[in-house]
């Protein structure tokens, strides 16, 4: 019988015997078979994992910047020789159908690879001083210094990618960090501590825990972190940045992303193709996946045939099959909230264009008309493969209802209209504006996160650098 591998404790650079700490189970999303033991850390150990934070902190600020653009550096070619096991372990462990999960390795890869850029670069600026007569003489230099030991907290939906979109920063920067990976699919935070120590990360600036709920919590009340960056849930976000209390908190909690559908969009087959995948893809697990398409009321039928079409081709089931484009849910109790979403907006008066269908933990994709705009499909994150659909008849009209959300990461518009582009980059209240492709597009050194309900802050390597640091001021009285 094959054993099944034990997660232990990753603290100062080691990974600590299991003991008789409790035991969890961790079961593969698609066949619900165990993939792993991932073994609770305690409320010691986490004592532990913040003292070697705060050492190996002391231990990365003082490295030269060459030092730790190396340390980067090698990080990205210890990703890019593990790329192939790396993806299967994605797609095993959350699902991920392996075409996508080799896309986020690569993605991994180039983030360590842009904070290893950012990391030579990366420091402050001259201020001048002598716009006052008082300081004539005087020089202005501000640097940016690393804020100091940082709680990460990550979801399952890009355990490796959204991982390395805190960790390569915070690296970049020199902080160290206490990491909580998600409890669905933890494999790969701890694969990744091995891959930063074979690069020549510091002992202590990387460590991991899963932890239950009650320690956890501490990552965020915790006086000794300097700063909490999370990915996750509203509810859970929120909470955890009431209960921070001095420290710095960077929050990207996630949407029900819109896209806009013009009558001047061009080729609405492509348009139909890129929607459908945006919407689907992962099975929706995505916090910027198409969740509402509004479309211009000239070309509305025609277009929803198309995505209709669209749609139904994509392969859905077993995230290993390369064809695979919709993977399971994350569980069995996802599924079935999606399911109830679904019947609730349903029996609320709204029209089936597209039926899903359950299979094990796998829904095939479900598009909706004429939904309600209270139903949970509409107002709230379904993170699920459904979307709905609604006509619209103005250009104006269809930015309000964008804006009619308690959400705002990105959106999408597809117009070849420049001026209806600037119109809806001016007007959206939203993180980011995607124009003529889905709002699911996210690269990984731009400016990323949301207003409203979907956030606080910004990730995306250089703007993460940002977030994790504070600009210091120093004023040189040079005339003396």
């Amino acid at each position: 019988m094959t054993s099944i591998p034990e997660l232990t404790p990753w603290i100062n650079g080691a990974a600590i015997p299991a003991g008789d700490r409790v035991r969890d189970r961790v079961a593969l999303p698609f066949t619900g078979r165990p993939a792993v033991v991932a073994v609770q850390g305690t409320g010691p150990d986490l004592d532990a994992a913040i003292t070697a934070a705060r050492e190996g902190f002391t231990r990365l600020r003082a490295l030269p910047r060459h030092a730790r653009r190396d340390i980067l550096s090698r990080t990205a070619e210890g990703l890019t020789r593990e790329r192939e096991p790396l993806a299967r372990e994605l797609a095993e462990s959350c699902g991920k159908p392996l075409t996508q999960a080799l896309g986020e390795v690569d993605r991994a890869i180039m983030t360590f690879s842009l904070a290893a850029d950012e990391a030579r670069r990366f420091g402050g600026e001259m201020v001048p001083l002598d716009v006052d007569p008082r300081t004539v003489g005087y020089t202005g230099l501000v640097h940016r210094f690393p804020v100091g030991p940082i709680s990460a907290i990550t979801p399952f939906n890009f355990p490796l990618n959204l991982l390395a979109h805190k960790v390569a920063p915070a690296i970049a920067v020199g902080s160290a960090l206490v990491v909580k990976p998600p409890p669905q699919c933890p494999q790969l935070a701890f694969r990744l501590a091995r891959i930063l120590a074979d690069a020549g990360l510091p002992a202590g600036a990387y460590n991991v825990l899963h932890l239950p709920i009650a320690v956890a919590e501490r990552l965020a009340t915790d006086p000794r972190f300097a700063m909490l960056s999370f990915t996750g849930s509203p509810t859970v976000g929120w909470h955890l940045k009431q209960v921070a209390g001095h420290k710095k908190v960077a929050l990207e909690l996630g949407g029900n992303a819109a896209a806009v559908v013009h009558q001047d969009a061009g080729d609405l087959d492509w348009v139909a193709q890129r929607l459908a995948l945006g919407a689907f893809a992962y099975a929706g697990q995505v916090c910027i996946k198409v969740q509402r398409i509004l479309v211009h009321q000239p070309v509305y039928q025609d277009f929803v045939d198309r995505l209709v079409a669209a749609t139904a081709r994509l392969a859905c089931g077993d995230p290993l099959d390369p064809k695979t484009v919709v993977g399971p849910m994350i569980d069995p109790a996802a599924a079935d909230r999606v399911e109830s979403w679904t019947r609730e907006a349903v029996q609320a008066g709204a029209t089936t264009l597209l039926a899903g269908r359950r299979e094990g933990t796998v829904l095939t994709p479900a598009l909706l008309a004429e939904v309600p705009r209270d139903s949970k499909v509409s107002c709230r994150e379904i993170f699920g493969p459904v979307s709905i659909v609604a006509p619209y008849r103005t250009w104006d009209e269809a930015l309000a209802a964008v804006n009619d959300s308690e959400f705002g990461l990105q959106a999408g518009v597809f117009t070849h209209d420049v001026n209806r582009i600037f119109q809806a980059f001016n007007r959206l209240e939203v993180g980011g504006v995607i124009a003529n492709d889905f709002p699911t597009l996210r690269v990984d050194n731009y400016p990323y996160g949301g207003v409203k309900d979907s956030g606080f802050g910004r990730e995306g390597v250089r703007y993460a650098m940002e977030e994790m640091s504070e600009p210091r001021m120093l004023a040189l009285n040079l005339s003396r």
